[in-house]
């Protein structure tokens, strides 16, 4: 059978069966267009401005859409628990990734091509263009790092007096609360902001009754907190069973904060013992029901904050700039491939902190040396098998057990070893093949590996 030669339009994917055919393409639908940088759609060079001004204009109405897009985004995230077997297009689990993938090439025709047309989808002008690590400096100050300053601070203030705020509208008394999220760990980006408060309560006698009475009580806060002087400026998500999801914008600033509000029965307490730890290790291990196992996880969330914080500061720009590459060099997800899951926010973080553990934990460092090393990993994500044992021994049983049928790639949650956090990505083949793609950019064009990096000539 003879092989029909396509051609590929790289404004939009389009294929065609001939040159003529493309070029004609070109000029009726992308000729003397550009796209623009805050929504990517294709506009006349000389209506870009006037684009801008309507489409994008900062009012308090468009940027309520804009937070609500954030929500939905995640929402969607949340669904991410242990999904690297579901199908990318339809969702079908299986029990292997093997076989996952097979179901994909044969049902869903998700060939090499394929996956590269759909996984791809630089912006216009993405920080991979930048020609220098001061270039790149500068680009992340103006438009990656979270407002600094006097914005900070009214963030800050705006966002302690909300905390108190639910603490106060949750119907249960003197509840004690627990932050978390990108905003907390100090790994937030600008226009992205992510707050997660778990509510301990004794209330809560186990589990089951936790699950019958968290519904009620969600709800209540939900309505209390619509009644505050805060109401107006809080967007509320999609009803879950387990959390309250909502939107909260800074006045000041115009910033959107991404609130997850949970509650449980205080399985740890604010000072556990070791033999306390290892108990809710052998629950979580042997725990079948995954809406359980979420709640009893919750009391290990204070130790994934403190792990990241650890970090310094450096280590922190890294992961903003790990995280930025994530949302700008996707192409977004289409109806045909609508179950795909990237890598959570938390797993970013994880590999970052290995990469920078692996260069001897340097105070200061070149960022593009750092962004490069992980993108380099990313490539050869069949090898990503990291473990840290400063919560649990390797001798523990727990550990042993899951350690023994891990699948690559594996991150094991430093702080529950009964969690791969690579789980939550069904996709981890497109960020290899992404992550190809952007160290062909600029930033990275003749970028050779320098101490502490020489580690990652090797990979």
């Amino acid at each position: 059978m003879l092989a029909v030669e396509s051609y590929h339009c790289e404004r939009c994917g389009s294929d065609f069966v001939s040159c003529m055919a493309l070029k004609y393409h070109f000029r009726r639908r992308h000729l003397g267009k550009v796209h623009c940088e805050n929504c990517g759609q294709e506009v006349l060079r000389e209506k870009l401005q006037d684009h801008s001004k309507s489409v994008h204009d900062r009012s308090t109405m468009e940027t309520h859409k804009l937070n609500w897009e954030n929500l939905e985004e995640r929402n969607i995230k949340h669904k991410a628990t242990k999904i690297s077997k579901t199908c990318r297009m339809c969702s079908r689990c299986f029990g292997t990734v093997l076989s996952r993938e097979n179901h994909e090439i044969q049902e869903h025709h998700f060939t090499a091509s394929k996956r590269a047309q759909m996984s791809a989808g630089f912006s216009l002008h993405n920080m991979l263009e930048c020609k220098s690590p001061q270039e790149l400096q500068r680009f992340a100050d103006e438009k990656i790092h979270p407002a600094s300053g006097p914005l900070r601070a009214a963030c800050v203030a705006e966002i302690a007096v909300l905390v108190q705020r639910i603490q106060d509208c949750f119907p249960v008394r003197d509840p004690r609360v627990i932050q978390a999220g990108s905003y907390i760990k100090g790994t937030d980006t600008r226009g992205c902001s992510e707050i997660d408060i778990v509510l301990f309560s004794d209330v809560f006698a186990n589990a089951n009754h936790c699950k019958k009475q968290l519904r009620e009580g969600l709800d209540a806060l939900r309505k209390n907190l619509k009644q505050t002087s805060y109401g107006n400026r809080i967007l509320m998500g999609k009803r879950a069973p387990l959390s309250l999801r909502f939107n909260f914008l800074c006045t000041g600033s115009l910033h959107s904060h991404s609130f997850e509000i949970m509650a449980y029965y205080d399985v740890l307490g604010p000072t556990p013992s070791a033999d306390l730890k290892l108990h809710l290790y052998r629950k979580l291990y042997l725990c079948k029901d995954s809406d359980e196992a979420q709640l009893c996880a919750l009391a290990l969330l204070p130790y994934q904050v403190d792990f990241v914080k650890a970090s310094v500061g450096r280590v922190k720009e890294l992961v903003r700039l790990v995280i930025h590459w994530f949302k700008t060099s996707f192409a977004n997800p289409t109806e045909e491939n609508k179950f795909r899951r990237l890598p959570s926010s938390y797993t970013v973080e994880l590999l970052t902190i290995y990469v920078w553990e692996l260069a001897g934990k340097p105070l200061l460092f070149s960022l593009v040396q750092g962004l490069r090393a992980v993108l380099k990993l990313l490539v050869q994500y069949t090898e990503i098998d990291i473990v840290w044992h400063r919560h649990y021994h390797r001798k523990f049983p727990v550990f042993v057990k899951v350690n023994q049928k891990h699948t690559r790639p594996f991150i094991l949650d430093p702080v529950n070893p009964t969690v791969n956090v690579c789980d939550t990505c069904n996709a981890w083949d497109e960020v290899a093949h992404v992550a190809r793609c952007s160290l062909l950019k600029p930033l990275f064009s003749r970028v050779r590996a320098e101490p502490p990096w020489l580690f990652t000539n090797n990979w």
